[in-house]
């Protein structure tokens, strides 16, 4: 059922803290906003766009290093401090002109369930809330900053048969 449901995606949406980071928040004395984030995620969510899926951030904090690991990665679709995270993806659904079931959303915390409910699939991290795993479709290996979402952009391409030609450059 769930790798049906993820040959479906077209679009990918991200929660950053817990999900594309350790959930940390590192503050310095100035009190700027530092955040870990993990290369072979990257490297993942690269690959899962040059296979043809959409890849998106939805946050409800605002960080100018989001911005820049956005940029850093080519995602074009990011959406900051919002508080309404499923008008996020409606709204984006809209543009991109596709329906909730070919979208997917991974988070972590109760904030993201709205949004998780409403999409074709649903994926979260081991550190998740409980209720949150409970609505989740997939719950990843590994933990959020540390190749959740690599394992999850892994799981879209497998599902659709792309997994192997964003491979091969690597293994000739």
């Amino acid at each position: 059922m769930m790798l049906s449901r993820a040959k479906l995606i077209r679009l990918m949406a991200f929660d950053v803290d817990g999900v594309m980071t350790d959930g940390g928040l590192y503050l310095s004395d100035s009190g700027e906003e530092f955040k870990r984030f993990n290369s072979l995620d990257g490297h993942g969510l690269k690959m899962l766009r040059a296979s043809g899926v959409e890849i998106a951030i939805i946050t409800g904090r605002t960080s100018r290093c989001v911005e820049a690991r956005a940029k850093n990665l080519g995602i074009t679709h990011v959406y900051q401090g919002v508080e309404r995270k499923l008008e996020a993806m409606l709204d984006l659904l809209g543009k991109l002109k596709l329906s909730r079931d070919a979208a997917a959303y991974m988070g972590d915390d109760v904030v993201d369930l709205n949004v998780m409910r409403h999409v074709g699939l649903s994926v979260s991290v081991p550190e998740a809330s409980q209720l949150v795993r409970e609505h989740s479709d997939y719950v990843t290996q590994h933990s959020g900053g540390h190749g959740a979402v690599r394992e999850a952009c892994e799981l879209i391409m497998s599902a659709q048969g792309t997994l192997d030609a964003q491979l091969a450059p690597y293994l000739q």
